[in-house]
C-alpha cells in the first residue's frame, strides 16, 4: 500500500483479521439476480484492466486520497501481463461504469479493488467474479479488509492463522483458469439462444457442488 497516488515508498500490511468470501456462500439477492439476468450492463474480462485500476485509484465520496499509487498501479500492470492481475468491467455503451480486479495464484484470488458510477455496477461485477470463480474451481476468495459493503455480499471475518491454513489447502491448481472459465460461458451463450452471459452467472452462483 502506499499513503497517495504520488507516494514513491510502498508498505506492506498484514491485518491480523482479513475477510474472505466463501465462493458457495456469495449473497445473491432477488434484485442483484434479475439485474444479472437482464444484461442490464455489457460485461468483459481482462478487456481495460489498466482503466480499471485507475478508477479503482480515483477520487471516491468514501475515502480521502488512496492506497494505489501510480508505482502499484504499475505493479499490477505487470503482474496483468503475466497472467496473474484479471478484471471484470461494466460498461454502459462504451463508458466503463463499474469494475472490479486482483491477483490469482494456485486457487486463490485476491480482490485488490472496486469501483462503482452507476448503482449495482460493482456488485454485478463482483458477481461475474465470484460465478467465473466457481466454474474455474476456485477454493480462496481473500477480500482483505471487511467493509459493510462486503458483508452484505456474504463476506466473513477470519483470524490470521486461519487464512494462512486456507491459502496453505488453496495451493494447487484449479480446474480451469479464470480465461477459460470466461471462454466456456461466452461459448455457451452463444449457443443457446434462451441463455445470456448473465443468465449463466446465475446459474453458477446458485447451483450447489
Amino acid at each position: 500500500m502506499a499513503d497517495s497516488r504520488t507516494d514513491t515508498e510502498i508498505f506492506w500490511v498484514e491485518p491480523r483479521e482479513r475477510a474472505i468470501l466463501p465462493l458457495e456462500a456469495f449473497h445473491l439477492s432477488k434484485s442483484l439476480a434479475r439485474t444479472l439476468r437482464r444484461d442490464r450492463f455489457r460485461i468483459t474480462y481482462n478487456t481495460a484492466f489498466e482503466k480499471v485500476v485507475r478508477e479503482c485509484a480515483g477520487p471516491r465520496s468514501d475515502a480521502d486520497g488512496t492506497w494505489i499509487s501510480q508505482r502499484i498501479e504499475a505493479s499490477y500492470a505487470a503482474l496483468h501481463e503475466h497472467g496473474h492481475g484479471h478484471s471484470i468491467e461494466c460498461w454502459e455503451d462504451t463508458n466503463l461504469v463499474g469494475g472490479v480486479y486482483g491477483v490469482s495464484f494456485d486457487s486463490v484470488f485476491c480482490g485488490e479493488s472496486m469501483f462503482s458510477r452507476r448503482t449495482d455496477a460493482s456488485k454485478v461485477a463482483l458477481a461475474w467474479l465470484v460465478g467465473l470463480l466457481r466454474r474455474a474451481g476456485a477454493q480462496l476468495f481473500d477480500c482483505q479488509f471487511m467493509t459493510s459493503h462486503l458483508a452484505s455480499l456474504g463476506a466473513v471475518p477470519l483470524s490470521q492463522e486461519g487464512y494462512l491454513e486456507l491459502v496453505a489447502r488453496a495451493s494447487v491448481p484449479q480446474r480451469q483458469t479464470l480465461d477459460q472459465a470466461y471462454a466456456s460461458l461466452s461459448e455457451e451463450a452463444a449457443d443457446d439462444p434462451s441463455s445470456s452471459p448473465g443468465k449463466l452467472i446465475v446459474q453458477s452462483l446458485t447451483q450447489t457442488s
